[in-house]
């Protein structure tokens, strides 16, 4: 299959740096939308009421068009944009990265600042699961015994993993397809089955794989 897809956080991590007494903590987290990034500011800022800074930066959508950063009052360039080149470094999206600093006291200078937002958020990445995710859309198909053999030897040689398998008087399967290959796979399963074999579409989800199965995110 010609899948194109992105990589996202799919379990979120903490990071941890420190210079001259001034301590910053990394967090990394999946996002489907500015709401999402708009709730995990509120929460982090009811939390982390007492530090001095809470800087973030995020990156939305599958071609990580859109993109944002704040340095919520550190000197211009030296939060945000750190933060954010750690997340496009990795070609992340649909993920945001905050890193609250509690300051020490001491001035750690434009140099300094970068470098510890930076290395707060690459430390919060190293201790994040990430996983690949690919645009599509979920097929279900019923069919019977005989042709659900043909059916699965199909999606083995074309790496497509199933969600689900029903069994009654028929089968029901379900299972992911990329964007690029439903008008392939359709007709492929059509012309398998001789178009006696019902096959109904999701709307367009983001889907990735793990060794637990298949999750989805609604687009």
């Amino acid at each position: 299959m010609s899948q194109e897809g992105f990589t996202t956080v799919f379990s979120s991590g903490e990071g941890y740096y420190e210079e001259k007494k001034s301590r910053f903590l990394g967090f990394l987290y999946h996002v489907k939308s500015e709401e999402d990034v708009a709730d995990i500011l509120k929460s982090m800022k009811k939390k982390y009421w007492d530090a001095r800074h809470i800087c973030y930066a995020y990156i939305l959508g599958s071609d990580g068009s859109k993109q944002k950063f704040s340095d919520d009052g550190e000197p211009s360039g030296t939060a945000g944009k750190p933060i954010l080149d750690v997340l496009s470094g990795r070609g992340l999206s649909d993920t945001m990265a905050v890193v609250v600093r509690y300051f020490g006291g001491v001035l750690l200078g434009t140099g300094g600042l970068v470098r510890a937002y930076h290395e707060a958020c690459a430390d919060a990445l190293n201790n994040t699961t990430l996983i690949e995710m690919f645009t599509g859309r979920i097929f279900t198909v019923t069919l019977d015994y005989t042709t659900y053999g043909k059916l699965t030897y199909y999606l083995n040689t074309e790496n497509i993993t199933l969600m689900s398998t029903d069994y009654s008087d028929a089968v029901t399967v379900r299972f992911p397809v990329a964007s690029a290959d439903i008008s392939r796979v359709h007709k492929d399963i059509t012309d398998m089955t001789g178009g006696t074999c019902p096959i109904e579409q999701s709307d367009e989800i983001s889907y990735g794989v793990t060794d637990e199965g298949v999750i989805t995110h609604e687009n």
